[in-house]
Order: C-alpha cells, then sequence, then structure tokens
C-alpha cells in the first residue's frame, strides 16, 4: 500500500509540475477541434480545408506522445523547436474561383521538352559571310517561325573602340521533314561587308529568339558565341586558291556493330578509285569499334582518313543519328578544300566504265555544280556457285556477284557536288545551291549498292546458283561481275599502300 500511495504521489507530483503547460495543449487543442468543426460549414472556395487541420492536430499530439518531458523547461523547448520551422512551400495553384463564379484553372510548367538550339560547327563561307550548323527544336520551327540576329564583335584593346556587324540571320532546314525531337538548322550569316579583314581578330555571336513558340507569353532570346578567331590567324586566301584535294567524301553517321572486312574493303577501293589527291571524313557515332579502327588506322596515318567522334550527338534524338547535322558540318568544315565533295555510304562504291576515269568524268560534268549517281543494288544473300566453300576468302564486292533488274521502281540516288557552290545539303542531294544540278548520268557513273552487308558480321552468302538470271524472294537478278573482275587489283593496291598489316582481318 505504500509504494502505491508513493506511486500516486508521484504521479500528482509530475502533473502538479506540467499543469500550465498541460491547460495551454488542452486549450488550443479544443479551439483548433472547434474550429475544424466550424469550417465544414465554410463554402468549399475557402483555401484552408478541415483535412489541412487534423493532419496538423495529428502531427502536434505525435510531438507530445514521443517527447517523454524530464523538465518544464525542456518540454516546452522541445515543444517550440518542433513546431517553430517555417512550412515548406505550397504546392503551384491548380484552381480558383472568381468573383463572377467562373472556375480558373492554372497551368504550371516543369522543365523543358528539348532545346533551343545545339550548336555542331560554325564555318565562314567567304570574306563576309558565315554558316552556323546545328539542331533545333522541331516543334518550335514546325509551329512557330523562330527567328535569329547575328553579330560580328571586333577583338578589341584596352581604351579602343571598335564597331559591331549585324544582321539577319537566314535560316535553312535542309532535312526535308526528316526531324524528330530535333530538326537540322544551318543559319547563314551575311554581312554587309568584309569581316575581320584586317585580322585583328574577333567572335561571332548568334541570337537565337523562339518568336512566341513553345510558351507564348515569352520571347525567349538566347545568345551564344558561335565562332572565335583570334588575332593575326585568319587566311583569306583559302576562298580563291586552289583547293587542296579534287575529291572529298563526307561520309555520313557510323553506328552499330559494323563489319570491319567491309570497312576495310570499302576504304581500299576508294582511296584506288580517288587517287592520291583525295580525303575521307568518316564520322563515328558509335559504330567504329576496335576492330573497324584498326582498319582504317593504316589509312589515317597516311592521310588519307580523318576520322572524328560524334558520339556526344545521340543525346539528341534527330533523324538517322543525325546524319543530316552531321553531312551539313562536313560541307561547311571542308567547303574550301575540295574541288568536288562526295555523298554516299561505307556498303556503296561508285564506279565509271572502263576507259573512263574519275578525272574524265568530272571534267564532262564541270558545268554542273551537282550530280546524281545512278544506283545498281546488289543482292548479298545470293552467291555463284563457283564460290561454294570459298566464300570466307572472298572479298564481299568480289562475291556478291547478282544485281537487282526489276524494272519502273524508282530506286535511291547519291550525288557530289562543286562545295563552293552550297548553302547547305541532304542525304540523297542538296537542293540548296547555285548553278545547275543534271541526273543524265547514265553511262557515265554509277554505284553500286551492297546493302545489309556493312552491318552483318556473318558470312552472307545463303544460297548458291549456276545462272545468269535467278528469282529471289520473287526479285529478278543478273549475273553482273563488273566489280568481281577488278577485285585483284584492289587487293594489290591494299598491299602496295599498308603492307600486309589488314590480311587477318576477318568480319
Amino acid at each position: 500500500m505504500a509504494k502505491e500511495r508513493e506511486q500516486k504521489k508521484l504521479m500528482f507530483g509530475l502533473i502538479g509540475n506540467y499543469s500550465a503547460e498541460l491547460k495551454l495543449l488542452l486549450t488550443t487543442l479544443f479551439l483548433l477541434c472547434s474550429v475544424a468543426t466550424f469550417l465544414q460549414f465554410i463554402p468549399s472556395r475557402f483555401t484552408i480545408s478541415a483535412s489541412d487541420l487534423r493532419v496538423c492536430i495529428s502531427r502536434v499530439s505525435q510531438v507530445v506522445t514521443s517527447t517523454p518531458p524530464s523538465t518544464s523547461n525542456s518540454f516546452i523547448s522541445h515543444l517550440t523547436t518542433t513546431l517553430s520551422p517555417p512550412p515548406p512551400p505550397p504546392p503551384p495553384p491548380q484552381e480558383n474561383t472568381t468573383q463572377n463564379g467562373i472556375l480558373k484553372r492554372v497551368f504550371n510548367p516543369y522543365g523543358s521538352a528539348s532545346y533551343n538550339f545545339i550548336t555542331m560547327g560554325a564555318y565562314r563561307g567567304g570574306f563576309n559571310t558565315f554558316a552556323i550548323i546545328g539542331i533545333s527544336s522541331k516543334p518550335l520551327h514546325l509551329y512557330s517561325k523562330p527567328t535569329y540576329e547575328c553579330k560580328w564583335e571586333q577583338t578589341k584593346k584596352p581604351n579602343e573602340t571598335t564597331k559591331t556587324l549585324s544582321t539577319v540571320g537566314y535560316k535553312i532546314l535542309p532535312d526535308w521533314g526528316y526531324g524528330r525531337v530535333y530538326t537540322v538548322v544551318v543559319v547563314n550569316c551575311t554581312f554587309s561587308e568584309h569581316v575581320n579583314i584586317d585580322n585583328k581578330g574577333g567572335k561571332l555571336v548568334l541570337f537565337a529568339s523562339t518568336s512566341g513558340g513553345g510558351d507564348r507569353n515569352f520571347n525567349i532570346t538566347d545568345k551564344f558565341e558561335v565562332l572565335t578567331e583570334q588575332p593575326g590567324t585568319q587566311d583569306l586566301s583559302v576562298f580563291t586558291s586552289k583547293p587542296k584535294y579534287d575529291y572529298l567524301y563526307c561520309g555520313s553517321s557510323l553506328y552499330g556493330n559494323l563489319n570491319p572486312q567491309r570497312v576495310r574493303e570499302w576504304i581500299a577501293y576508294h582511296v584506288k578509285f580517288f587517287g592520291p589527291r583525295s580525303h575521307f571524313v568518316i564520322h563515328d557515332a558509335g559504330g567504329v569499334h576496335e576492330k573497324v579502327l584498326e582498319v582504317l588506322k593504316p589509312w589515317m596515318d597516311l592521310g588519307y582518313v580523318t576520322l572524328q567522334d560524334i558520339r556526344d550527338q545521340e543525346r539528341f534524338d534527330g533523324y538517322y543519328h543525325n546524319q543530316f547535322m552531321v553531312v551539313n558540318d562536313c560541307l561547311h568544315r571542308y567547303k574550301f578544300m575540295a574541288k568536288w565533295m562526295f555523298f554516299f555510304d561505307v556498303d556503296e562504291y561508285i564506279y565509271v566504265p572502263p576507259k573512263s576515269t574519275i578525272k574524265t568524268v568530272l571534267d564532262s560534268l564541270e558545268e554542273y555544280n551537282q550530280f546524281t549517281i545512278e544506283q545498281m543494288p546488289m543482292i548479298s544473300k545470293v552467291c555463284h556457285s563457283d564460290d561454294y566453300g570459298k566464300t570466307y576468302r572472298k572479298w564481299g564486292f568480289e562475291k556478291l556477284v547478282y544485281k537487282d533488274v526489276k524494272k519502273g521502281i524508282r530506286r535511291d540516288r547519291k550525288y557530289a557536288v562543286q562545295p563552293r557552290s552550297l548553302f547547305a545539303t541532304g542525304v540523297h542531294m542538296s537542293q540548296n545551291l547555285e548553278g545547275k544540278t543534271t541526273h543524265k548520268t547514265e553511262g557515265k557513273i554509277k554505284y553500286f549498292h551492297y546493302h545489309g552487308t556493312i552491318a552483318e558480321r556473318r558470312e552472307s552468302c545463303k544460297m548458291f546458283v549456276n545462272s545468269k538470271q535467278v528469282t529471289y524472294d520473287k526479285n529478278p537478278y543478273e549475273l553482273d561481275t563488273t566489280m568481281r573482275d577488278i577485285a585483284g587489283v584492289i587487293k594489290k593496291f591494299e598491299l602496295k599502300m599498308i603492307g600486309s598489316s589488314l590480311q587477318k582481318t576477318r568480319q
């Protein structure tokens, strides 16, 4: 009994110690519950709900329950500290009712769907003109009218006043609507006078304005520097002098698990075909793996090949690994370095008839600034029975000898240009150039297309026949040994140029 009396005395003592605080807490709870009951009768447009107060009450209850007080001061201190921090910012409003009883809805934007502009390169096109190559939001260009302004800011010394040149940027969309999230944009900046003619240096700045696209309440303008010319570094004679190369190849984006043997054959063939005054620009979008690099490296060391790593462009969702942007960058980057520029793929082989050379053919087409090239499609699954059991030793264009002869269909063409006449380009031809274009090149130049072979890492021959005509998958094919007959010459040329380093290359 004595023990129970002591416990009761201790309990009442504790209650007595905290009687003031408990009275305050109970009074607060009573008032909050009264307010919560009262709010149920208030119209719904009132912004504070009873549920919000119940949440608040539950939090206070949790604090009281979980706090074992030791002294009156510590209890008050803990309660005050727990309730003192400011509440988190409220979520954006979703709706409210106006005085006229209209329900006003609210739209809250987060993040950004796509960038205004992503640059790949900017290059001079002459004494007073520049080209800026990049990609931009396709919806922006499809549903709005973004604008561009170019400024040239000359490098100035302290206390020196310089003039800033400005001009409207003329935009070209060369991908024919094939863009995805992003579309290709070439901005031409042509000033009214020569720029940096005194070689003092300067920089080209682009102002890209959305002009109401995206969010119509805003006309967002992004300013960014696209090109810098250091003092004394600009060689303006390149615009009037003879180009370094007669022929330059601009390759589309290489991606996927490419066959190194097919790449080996293609580069050896075309170095032989175009000759010593030629150059090949290869763009690696993920396809130049270690084995492919091995077959390109000897030609890189000889100065025939430039390999560019463009894998970072995969971050931006454009058409076909952004190949339209890539070929336009190549066009403007090497515009004054080549007399003729070719655009085709690494499963296609340019060919001119016997007794002709690429030089004689192009000399006959000198009056045209662009010409297209006829396609000869070759099937990759049907081979001649003479090669049965020996295909692993044959080069691709040596064993694939059956040509598609189906009539009445339109086939893709590839093309070549005199690049100084172009403002922008495409994959199969350019629609932005000065001068004439011709498509009448049959009998002069063509290309053999071995579709699908560049990405095939195993033996392609599936069927062997001993006939001049064959039907496969309901398509007619005809024996054509044009490329097979010159395979030996190409093999000897490769051996002469780079030795036997690639003799063990496999698919």
